[in-house]
């Protein structure tokens, strides 16, 4: 791992919880193994690009870090539906390479699923395809044209999702959930052992969908120990 800057803390305004402030430690970093990549993330550490970052809210705790062990999971009845429904969807799994075409997704997804009309080239550039880690992208192809696309890191032992867009006439397919299981799959292939959702708030609408796939487990701050959650009776 190549160290870019020393560890800052940044202070801001929350995007989760209206009038709240959100503090992150954060740091730039590129080269990192596989290994070292596979410690950030059992330690509940999130990137973009060279940016890696984790919570530092010191009386706010509802940011929990929650990854799936895919060797375990069951399927719920709604899961197999939306697997069911995608059964013409051909997906791929390839290393991050750039098109014209993933962009354009990008901004559908951006204007249509959160009116973010602002959407710079340059920045989606920097987030996606410039990696600090390894990494790639999972496609999702529907009557022959690009219809989604996740972006991944790969560390020792999982995939850590990045961030998936998709193309917004194909809302009603339910792909976010689709392409969950579909990148879990992959790791089960490739005998990795968790499978990486980010942070997870409970009761926030955006996130809801990430404690579904059961079961799942969640990172406690004050231990740094990941707690098993299974499916309630």
């Amino acid at each position: 791992m190549i160290l870019l800057s020393d560890r800052k803390i940044s202070v801001y305004d929350c995007p989760y919880l209206e009038g709240k402030k959100t503090a992150v430690t954060y740091f730039f970093a590129e080269d990192l193994s596989a290994q070292e990549l596979s410690r950030y993330l059992s330690k509940g550490w999130r990137k973009f690009s060279r940016y890696y970052f984790k919570d530092n809210c010191t009386g706010c705790k509802l940011c929990v870090p929650i990854r799936i062990p895919v060797h375990t999971i069951t399927l719920s009845k709604s899961q197999k539906r939306i697997l069911k429904k995608n059964e013409d969807v051909e997906v791929y799994f390839r290393p991050l390479s750039f098109r014209p075409e993933i962009y354009e997704i990008y901004r559908d997804h951006s204007e249509g699923k959160f009116q973010n009309k602002d959407s710079d080239f340059e920045t989606f550039l920097m987030n996606f395809f410039v990696p600090s880690a390894p990494a790639l992208q999972s496609e999702y192809y529907i009557d022959g044209k690009l219809a989604g696309v996740g972006f991944l890191d790969q560390s020792g032992n999982s995939l850590s999702s990045v961030y998936f867009i998709y193309k917004m006439e194909h809302a009603k397919r339910g792909l976010g959930t689709f392409s969950v299981l579909k990148e879990i799959e992959y790791c089960v292939k490739q005998n990795y052992r968790y499978y990486y959702l980010g942070y997870f708030i409970e009761n926030n609408e955006k996130m809801n969908y990430k404690n579904r796939f059961y079961p799942h487990e969640l990172m406690d701050w004050k231990t740094g120990k990941w707690n098993r959650i299974d499916k309630p009776e």
